[in-house]
C-alpha cells in the first residue's frame, strides 16, 4: 500500500503552493489558525505542524501575538552622497510611501544642536513611518533647523518627500556628510511599528545632510527592519 500523505503536510503543501502562486503576497498575513482549522476541516494542532513547516522552509515567519506573516524579500536601500528614499525604492522596483506618525516645533537636544551646528534654537522634528509595496520597512525621525525653514511643516504635510520640502524651502540640493550604522534590538514601541517581535534585530542609521555650501540642513534617526532591509553602500 501507497503511504498516505500526513493531513498537516497536505495542508502545508496547499498552502506553499499559494504563497507561490502570490494568493499570499510577502508581508501578508495568513489567515488565523482557527480560520485554517475550518477550512480544511482539522483541528489546530494539525495547522500549527503545518505552518511550522513552512516557517522551517523560510517562507513565513510567526509574530508574536500578530499572527503567522509571508515572509518578505528583502529591499536593497543605498546609502550614499545621494540619499533619496522615493528614488531608491523605486530602483529597487518597489512602490514607495511615508505615513506621518508626528510634526512638531520643539527646543533642540544637546546631539541635534550639535549636528546641525545651531545654538540653542528650535528645531522641526518629523516623525513616521517608511513602506515598500505598502508594508513598513523603517520609523524614521527627521530634524531640521526651525529658524532657517519656517514653513518645512507646511510643505512635510502636503507632500511628505523631504527632498520636495527642503527644495520649497529654497535647498536646491543636498548631500550625505556621514551616516553612522548601529545593530540594535528592538523596543515594545518600535516593534509596534515596524511590525516585529520586541528584540527583534534591526539596524539604525543616523545621518546628518548637507546643502551645497556644507551647511548642516537635516539630521536624521532611522530604525529599519532588520529581515525587510538590507543596506548597501554606494560612492555616489
Amino acid at each position: 500500500m501507497t503511504p498516505r500523505t500526513p493531513i498537516w503536510k497536505a495542508i502545508s503543501d496547499v498552502l506553499r503552493d499559494e504563497i507561490a502562486e502570490h494568493l499570499h503576497r510577502p508581508g501578508d498575513k495568513l489567515p488565523t489558525e482557527a480560520a485554517l482549522a475550518a477550512r480544511f476541516g482539522v483541528n489546530r494542532h494539525t495547522v500549527r505542524q503545518a505552518l511550522a513547516a513552512l516557517s522551517t522552509q523560510g517562507l513565513v515567519r510567526p509574530r508574536r501575538g500578530a499572527g503567522v506573516f509571508v515572509t518578505a524579500t528583502p529591499t536593497d536601500y543605498p546609502i550614499g552622497p545621494r540619499v533619496r528614499f522615493h528614488q531608491n525604492l523605486r530602483a529597487a522596483g518597489r512602490s514607495p510611501a511615508k505615513r506621518l506618525l508626528a510634526l512638531d516645533t520643539r527646543a533642540a537636544s544637546s546631539a541635534e544642536r550639535s549636528a546641525l551646528q545651531i545654538d540653542d534654537a528650535p528645531v522641526h522634528v518629523y516623525e513616521g513611518l517608511s513602506l515598500a509595496d505598502g508594508q513598513v520597512i523603517a520609523l524614521f525621525r527627521s530634524v531640521f533647523p526651525a529658524a532657517r525653514f519656517p514653513d518645512l511643516p507646511d510643505h512635510l504635510r502636503a507632500d511628505p518627500s523631504v527632498t520636495a520640502a527642503l527644495r520649497a524651502s529654497g535647498v536646491a540640493d543636498y548631500t550625505r556628510a556621514s551616516t553612522r550604522i548601529t545593530a540594535k534590538l528592538a523596543s515594545v514601541t518600535q516593534a509596534l511599528h515596524l511590525q516585529i517581535d520586541e528584540g527583534a534585530p534591526i539596524l539604525r542609521t543616523s545621518s546628518i545632510n548637507v546643502d551645497a555650501d556644507g551647511t548642516p540642513v537635516e539630521a536624521g534617526l532611522t530604525w529599519f527592519a532588520g529581515d525587510k532591509v538590507t543596506l548597501t553602500l554606494q560612492d555616489d
